[in-house]
């Protein structure tokens, strides 16, 4: 990601997921997405981005991490304490996270990815963020990363009761040099092999007060539609028999890696 590009960005695009088995389920939805240069806006200022105040389209720190507000450090100040905690150095370039905002007061973040980049832009560290419908959280973090080259992780967390705690995830991300649109894949693995494969991408650009009215206007009402679409693709799994797995105990530690 360019130095030139250091400025809070919208991404319109789309989100894909594909069930391959027992039964076939695949949905491709249109949404968007922040892009924010953490870092940048610690020093700069948020700019045009109505943060942790009421908006149309707003971002909250605390819907991050272990909920900590601005007057504690917010969401960065977590995501640095995390990455000390893990003896993660050389993460002292530009901290980018890419997650959904709040729409009209309401959010629900199935996953957000923070890239954390070395002070000559080159990537240090992605933490994957995850929150289930249960009102749990849990992170992934994967250690020396790069863009394009598949990425692998151990499942340790309840996401859905429609695949057991087993297996492992695959990561791939990547994102234009000039920062203009950016593709993140999570393909799951059970035991038997692959299962789930998904997909988030959008072309991004500048926010500002052009890019949210069309946000507003194209999805007006979009983190509500996030959590119905949840409930109405479960309810297409239950008509098709898909087998269901109850909730495991949480995982104990916060961080698997």
């Amino acid at each position: 990601m360019t130095a030139t590009a250091h400025r809070a960005m919208l991404g319109f695009g789309s989100v894909r997921h594909v069930r391959l088995r027992p039964v076939r389920n695949a949905f491709d939805y249109g949404t968007y997405f922040l892009m924010l240069p953490m870092r940048t806006l610690q020093r700069n200022g948020n700019g045009t981005l109505a943060r942790n105040r009421l908006a149309a389209l707003s971002f909250f720190d605390k819907d991050h991490g272990d909920g900590r507000g601005p007057e504690q450090g917010g969401a960065l100040a977590w995501l640095e304490a995390l990455l000390h905690r893990e003896g993660i150095d050389g993460a002292d370039g530009e901290i980018w996270l890419h997650c959904y905002p709040r729409v009209l007061g309401f959010t629900f973040k199935p996953v957000s990815f923070w890239y954390c980049h070395a002070t000559d832009g080159s990537l240090r560290a992605i933490v994957v963020e995850v929150n289930n419908t249960f009102g749990e959280r849990h992170c992934y973090l994967l250690d020396r990363p790069r863009y394009g080259t598949e990425l692998q992780a151990a499942k340790v967390f309840h996401v859905s009761p429609f695949c057991p705690v087993e297996g492992g995830y695959r990561f791939r991300f990547m994102v234009t040099p000039d920062l203009t649109r950016t593709v993140a894949r999570i393909d799951y693995d059970d035991a038997a092999g692959p299962l789930i494969q998904t997909s988030v991408s959008g072309t991004l650009e500048p926010l500002n007060a052009a890019s949210v009215r069309r946000a507003l206007w194209r999805y007006p009402a979009m983190t509500l539609g996030v959590v119905a679409r949840i409930h109405w693709q479960a309810l297409k799994l239950l008509v098709k028999k898909t087998p269901f797995f109850g909730k495991p105990t949480p995982p104990t530690t916060f961080t698997t890696r």
